[in-house]
């Protein structure tokens, strides 16, 4: 699954089709112009839209948390981080419960109970609590990215499974960008709690629609969960050098989206822009500049190559948090927009780059990414939101330049050891 603008999931159809795929006909699977595969889109969009309202609904209203609780940034960051630390936890449970029960009912579950679990957040009487019930409510989300594409690639016709993926990323990207707004700008007139409320009930809304929409998996076929076989998959993964390094680039360039966003909103409320909370919670519309910097990514990488097109997303993302430290609104929200477009550039070409270099054990190795990329999340949101507490922006940015000097180091060793093996091949003959 690869989110291309929301951070959803990063494995690709080859990577998540069961062995019931290939003995399927081609004709009985959905393809353009039938009813189920209306529905079957209409279905996935609205469970990214729920999936992704939730996950990210605190975000947009952290500044507003913090006044009314009487919270530090980082303290108050930690509901947002709190999701998708469970969420990260949770995925290869997910993904294992859905080979043994199913795809439509994993995902079922999860989008209904992360949206019974947000009709509980407006009522928590103090961070602790509302901590802890982001923490379930992102493990309960773990159901839909680790699911949702192999429903995909098991149901749809491979012809119209590109079409099907992208509007399922669109519901991912229209939800995350609309439970930071919708959240935020309630909240600014009504209180965080009534923001919360918002996303709760559309994540409702929408999780219902999925349900009534989804056609039945007519490919799915159990399978028994083996624990230690998924052990040995995993740690082959993680002893491979290539895929350790692009699980760490997602962390670290995820660690820099979670520093900028969890702070941007109390910079521009604060001296010196003093912007209103509604209009500082719009910020979020620049997120939609992941969209188009996702997609050129790819063309990005057929002409530099992938450690070429590393290198450019680590550079623009460097830039827009050094140009982020000028005094001005005009400089801030450059760099915002060139943090955003060089983060989505670099996390396309590492994610996409997984699914390419694991030669088996596809679903697992794009989960440890997906892992590695919400813990970087959770990790970079709360020491940017300590940082920006301690220091101002310049701390949070310190943050994210920091991550980008490791990004470099480690995209620069692999470009050593490339030039090493070749010389070693040259010699060879």
């Amino acid at each position: 699954m690869q989110p291309s603008s929301t951070g959803a999931s990063v494995a690709t159809p080859d990577a998540l089709a069961q062995p019931s795929l290939r003995t399927a006909t081609a004709d009985d699977r959905h393809r353009p112009g039938q009813r189920a595969f209306r529905r079957a889109n209409l279905a996935l969009f609205a469970a990214g839209v729920a999936t992704f309202v939730l996950l990210y609904s605190t975000q947009g209203l952290l500044p507003v948390l913090s006044a009314d609780l009487d919270l530090t940034p980082g303290q108050a960051s930690w509901t947002a981080s709190a999701a998708t630390l469970g969420l990260a936890l949770a995925l290869l449970p997910a993904s294992a419960l859905s080979d043994r029960y199913g795809r439509t009912a994993v995902m079922t579950a999860s989008t209904l109970a992360a949206s019974t679990l947000a009709l509980a957040l407006p009522f928590a009487p103090d961070l602790t609590t509302l901590v802890v019930l982001r923490v379930l409510q992102g493990a309960a989300l773990a159901g839909l990215p680790a699911t949702a594409m192999a429903y995909l690639a098991e149901e749809v016709h491979p012809s119209a499974l590109a079409s099907a993926m992208g509007l399922y990323v669109a519901g991912n990207s229209i939800g995350g960008m609309g439970g930071r707004l919708l959240s935020g700008w309630v909240a600014a007139g009504f209180g965080w709690r009534w923001g919360l409320a918002a996303s709760a009930a559309l994540a409702l809304l929408a999780a219902l629609a999925f349900r009534l929409l989804i056609p039945a998996a007519r490919h799915f076929t159990p399978a028994p969960v083996d624990a230690r076989a998924l052990a040995r998959t995993v740690g082959r993964h993680l002893r491979n050098p290539l895929l350790a390094r692009l699980y760490a680039l997602g962390l670290l360039f995820m660690a820099v989206f979670g520093a900028v966003y969890n702070t941007v909103g109390y910079r521009l409320v604060s001296a010196p822009f003093h912007l209103p909370e509604s209009v500082a919670a719009s910020i979020f519309v620049v997120y939609l500049v992941g969209t188009g910097t996702s997609a050129a990514a790819g063309r990005l990488s057929g002409r530099l190559g992938r450690r070429g097109a590393l290198y450019v997303a680590i550079g623009v993302t460097a830039a827009g948090l050094l140009l982020s430290l000028a005094g001005s609104l005009v400089c801030a929200l450059l760099g915002l927009v060139l943090i955003t477009a060089g983060f989505f550039a670099g996390h396309a070409t590492a994610s996409s780059a997984v699914g390419r270099t694991a030669t088996e054990g596809r679903a697992q190795a794009s989960a440890l990414y997906l892992i590695a990329y919400y813990l970087g999340n959770s990790l970079g949101g709360t020491v940017g939101a300590d940082a920006y507490h301690s220091t101002g922006w310049s701390g949070a940015a310190a943050v994210g330049l920091t991550a980008m000097t490791l990004a470099a180091a480690v995209t620069l060793y692999a470009t050593r050891q490339a030039h090493t093996a070749r010389r070693g091949v040259r010699a060879a003959h």
